[in-house]
C-alpha cells in the first residue's frame, strides 16, 4: 500500500507526516530538519515509526471509544483512527510565519478536523490548533479534542537505553504565594515506567502522569507547562497549554516508547462536552511546544519565551517598563482614603514611581476595618458596581487621582471585573442568565456570584464601568484582579450547556473583552492578577502587558518566586513586589528592591514613613533600574545555579540583553554559605563586571577575567545586581 510522507517547516524545526489510503495522518517525528529521517533514503525506519505513531490529532465522541486499550488514557481512539488525509495546504503570511492546514474526514460517521501548525522564523517552537466540524447529518457528541498528541519521544535513545531513567519531566506546581515551584524527576520516579508487556503484545503500562487543572483559575495547582528532558544530551521539549480555564496534560508508554497529549477541557476530567449539530464547529484549545537538540531546560525556555514575545499583542507598556506603585501590598491593604494616599502619592513620585494604581477598597462604604464573614473586607460580598466610596473619599476620588496627575503619574485603579458579590445591588439588577449557573441556581463562592460574559447584560455593565473609570478619573491603568475559582463551569445562559463547555465559552469572551478594551483604549494599561499567579497562562498574557506574579508578603521568601518567574512569564512583563517598610534593615532593604529588578517593579509598602537614608536607597534602586530596564525586553534569562529550589541557601538569576550585556541578580538568604561560585559560561572573558546596585550586601566579586566563574561573598540574607558589559559585542 502507497505511503505519503510531506515533510515540512524550517530548518530549526519541521515535521515528519506520512498516510495511506486506508490510515489516519499520522505526526512520525518533530525536530530540527537534519534530524528527521528521509523517507527516500531511509524507508524502513520511517516505515517503523509509522507503525508506531499515533493520530496528527485525537478525538473522542460520544460511542466511539478505544481500540486495542482501555483505562484513563486519551489516545488510541477509534474516532481518531477513522479520520483520513482529504488536504493540505501550505502558506507563508508577509511577516514569513508558515502555516500547514492538515485536512481530515470520516465520511461514514460525519466527522472531519482541520489541525493547523504554525512556525515563525528563528523560533523553534511549534504551535498547533485543531478545529473539528460536524460534516454529517446526525448530531455528533465531542467529548475530547487534542491540541497536540505526539508520540515517538524515546525513539532516539540508543539501543539497550531504558526511556524511564533516560528522560525527565519537568513540572510546576504553583501554589498561591509559593508560584513557579520547579521540580525534576526521572519518569520512573513519576511512577511511568516499563512494565515488559509489549513483549506480550500489549500497548503498555496502560498507565499514564497526568497533570489538570479545573476551574477558572488556569495554574493555581500546577503551570499549565512541563518539559521532558534528557539530561545526558540537552534534548529538551517544554510545552505550554495556551488556556485561561481547564487543560489537561499526560505523559504515557506506548509500545516500549512515549508519547504527550495535551488538549483543554474534557469530558472525564472536566465535565466538558460539545454537541455539534450539522454543520457546527468547535476548535480546541491551542498550544505550543518548543524542542532543542541542546541546552535542556534553559534553552528551551529561551525559545518558548520568544514565542510568547512573538505572539503577544502589542503594546507600548511592553518597551516602558514604567515603575508602577499600588497601594496594596504590605500597605493600606484595601483601606484607601484621601488622607492615607495622598502622603503615599508625594512619596512615590518622590522616590521615581510613575504610575500610580489605588488597590481594593476605594469602592468600599463600609466602615475602616471592618471584617466580614470568613475574615475578609466587609466589601468582599458587596463588590460589583464599582461606585467610589464618598465615605473615604469626602472631596471625592478624583481629588486623588487629579494629585496623582500633579505628581507627574498615571492614575490607575483596582477592578475584579468578573465577579459581583452577593450583597451587591447589582446582584438584583442583572438576570440571572447573565451568571454562572447549575440547574438554574447561580452559583456563590466566598460570597461572589460569577458573571458569564457570553451574556450581553455581563459585557454591557463591564464595557460601561471601563468607559466611566476613563472618562471620569483619567485612568491610564487598570489592575483586573480575580480571586474566586468558580469550579468545573456552567451550564450556560439557556441551560444547555455542559458545565466544562460553559466555562470554557466564558474563558474565551472574557478574552474577547479584553480584546474590545484595548481595541477602544489602546493606551490603557490592563494588569493580569489573580490571586496572585493563579491565571498564569499565554491565553491571558498575550493580551494583558503586565502580570502581577504573587501575593508574597515575606521579602524573605520572594526571591525563589522572583528568579523562578521567568519560567513562564517574559521579564518586561512579570510584576515582582518591593514593598520597602520602616523597619527593613540595610540589608533587607537591598533584597526587597533587588528581587524586583530584573522584572517590573511593582513598588509598595510605606516609602511615606521611610528615613531619609532608606528613601534614598529607594530612589537609588528605581533610578539604577530606569538605566537598564530598556534591556530587558528580548533579553534571554538563564540560571546560573539551576532554578531555585523554595528553600535555596543561594539564588542566582541572570538576563542577557541582544547588546551583549548580562545583569546578574544573587540573593544570598538565610543559612547559606558566605561565599560561591557562580558559573556564567556565555559571558565573553573580555568583559567589564562591576556590582550595579547593593544595600548592606558588602558584596565581593572575584573575577580575573579568565575564568568562565564569579566569585561572590556577601553579608548574610542580601542581595546584590551585577552587571557584565561584554566589550566584543561593543
Amino acid at each position: 500500500m502507497s505511503v505519503t510522507h510531506l515533510r515540512w517547516g524550517r530548518d530549526e524545526l519541521s515535521v515528519l507526516l506520512a498516510w495511506e489510503p486506508a490510515g489516519p495522518v499520522r505526526l512520525l517525528a518533530v525536530g530540527e530538519a537534519s534530524a528527521l529521517p528521509d523517507p527516500r533514503r531511509e524507508p524502513e525506519r520511517c516505515a517503523q515509526l509509522a507503525h508506531l505513531a499515533l493520530p496528527v490529532v485525537e478525538i473522542q465522541t460520544a460511542g466511539s471509544g478505544r481500540l486495542g486499550t482501555s483505562g484513563k488514557r486519551h489516545v488510541d481512539g477509534v474516532a481518531a483512527r477513522a479520520l483520513r488525509h482529504v488536504a493540505h495546504e501550505e502558506s507563508v503570511s508577509d511577516q514569513g510565519t508558515q502555516h500547514l492546514r492538515v485536512r481530515l474526514a470520516d465520511e461514514a460517521e460525519g466527522v472531519a478536523a482541520t489541525v493547523l501548525f504554525t512556525l515563525r522564523a528563528g523560533i523553534p517552537v511549534l504551535h498547533t490548533e485543531t478545529t473539528v466540524r460536524n460534516a454529517g447529518e446526525r448530531p455528533v457528541t465531542v467529548e475530547y479534542v487534542s491540541s497536540l498528541v505526539l508520540s515517538g519521544l524515546a525513539r532516539h535513545l540508543p539501543d539497550g537505553a531504558r526511556w524511564e531513567d533516560r528522560i525527565s519531566l519537568w513540572l510546576a506546581a504553583n501554589p498561591w504565594s509559593g508560584e513557579f515551584r520547579w521540580s525534576r524527576a526521572t519518569l520512573a520516579e513519576r511512577g511511568l515506567y516499563d512494565v515488559g508487556m509489549t513483549a506480550y503484545g500489549q500497548t503498555g503500562s496502560k498507565n499514564r502522569i497526568a497533570v489538570t487543572s479545573t476551574g477558572s483559575w488556569s495554574s493555581s495547582e500546577h503551570l499549565p507547562m512541563g518539559c521532558l528532558e534528557e539530561p545526558a544530551t540537552g534534548r529538551a521539549l517544554l510545552w505550554q497549554i495556551e488556556h485561561n480555564g481547564s487543560w489537561h496534560a499526560e505523559i504515557g508508554d506506548r509500545f516500549g516508547d512515549v508519547y504527550l497529549s495535551l488538549s483543554g477541557p474534557t469530558d472525564r476530567e472536566h465535565q466538558w462536552s460539545r454537541r455539534l449539530a450539522p454543520g457546527d464547529t468547535f476548535t480546541a484549545v491551542p498550544a505550543a511546544v518548543a524542542l532543542v537538540p541542546e541546552g535542556g531546560f534553559e534553552a528551551a525556555a529561551a525559545a518558548l519565551t520568544e514565542h510568547r514575545r512573538a505572539t503577544r499583542r502589542p503594546h507600548a507598556d511592553h518597551q516602558e517598563l514604567p515603575v508602577v506603585f499600588n497601594d496594596f501590598m504590605n500597605s493600606l491593604m484595601g483601606e484607601p482614603t484621601t488622607g492615607a494616599l495622598l502622603p503615599l502619592v508625594d512619596a512615590a513620585s518622590a522616590v521615581g514611581a510613575e504610575v500610580f494604581c489605588i488597590d481594593a477598597g476605594w469602592f468600599d462604604p463600609e466602615p475602616s476595618g471592618t471584617v466580614g464573614p470568613g475574615g475578609v473586607p466587609g466589601w468582599w460580598d458587596a463588590v460589583g458596581e464599582w461606585r467610589e466610596a464618598k465615605s473615604r473619599f469626602p472631596g471625592g476620588l478624583r481629588e486623588v487621582t487629579e494629585h496623582i496627575q500633579a505628581a507627574g503619574m498615571v492614575p490607575g485603579l483596582w477592578l475584579e471585573p468578573e465577579v459581583v458579590g452577593v450583597r451587591s445591588p447589582l446582584a438584583a439588577v442583572l438576570p440571572d442568565e447573565a451568571f454562572f449557573r447549575r440547574d438554574g441556581v447561580r452559583l456563590v463562592e466566598w460570597g461572589r456570584h460569577q458573571l458569564d460574559l457570553r451574556h450581553p447584560a455581563a459585557r454591557a455593565h463591564l464595557d460601561a464601568v471601563v468607559d466611566r473609570l476613563v472618562d471620569e478619573y483619567g485612568v491610564g491603568y487598570l489592575k483586573l484582579d480575580y480571586n474566586i475559582d468558580i469550579g468545573a463551569g456552567t451550564d450556560g445562559p439557556d441551560g444547555t450547556d455542559s458545565p466544562g463547555d460553559g466555562l470554557l465559552g466564558h474563558n474565551r469572551a472574557y478574552l474577547d473583552w479584553l480584546d474590545a478594551v484595548l481595541d477602544r483604549h489602546p493606551a490603557l494599561v490592563l494588569e493580569s492578577c489573580a490571586a496572585g499567579g493563579s491565571r498564569t497562562d499565554h491565553a491571558v498574557l498575550s493580551r494583558l502587558p503586565i502580570h502581577s506574579v504573587t501575593d508574597q508578603q515575606d521579602f524573605r521568601l520572594l526571591p525563589a518566586i522572583a528568579a523562578a518567574a521567568p519560567t513562564a512569564v517574559p521579564p518586561e512583563q512579570a510584576a515582582i513586589w518591593a514593598y520597602p517598610l520602616p523597619e527593613h534593615t540595610e540589608a533587607d532593604l537591598g533584597t526587597v528592591m533587588v528581587s524586583a529588578m530584573l522584572g517590573r517593579v511593582h513598588l509598595s509598602g510605606r516609602p511615606d514613613l521611610l528615613s531619609p537614608d532608606q528613601l534614598s536607597v529607594v530612589r537609588r534602586a528605581l533610578a539604577t533600574y530606569k538605566t537598564y530596564r530598556h534591556l530587558l525586553p528580548g533579553s534571554r534569562v538563564r540560571w546560573p545555579l539551576g532554578l531555585p529550589g523554595w528553600r535555596d541557601g543561594w539564588i542566582a538569576l541572570a538576563v542577557t540583553a541582544q547588546d551583549g550585556t548580562t545583569l546578574l541578580a544573587l540573593w544570598r538568604r538565610a543559612g547559606a554559605a558566605e561565599s560561591i561560585t557562580v558559573p556564567v559560561p556565555w559571558i565573553s572573558t573580555e568583559v567589564r563586571p562591576a556590582v550595579l546596585f547593593e544595600n548592606g550586601s558588602a558584596a565581593v566579586i572575584d573575577w580575573d577575567g579568565r575564568a568562565l566563574v564569579l566569585k561572590a561573598e556577601m553579608t548574610a540574607e542580601s542581595a546584590v545586581l551585577v552587571a557584565f558589559r561584554d566589550l566584543a559585542a561593543g
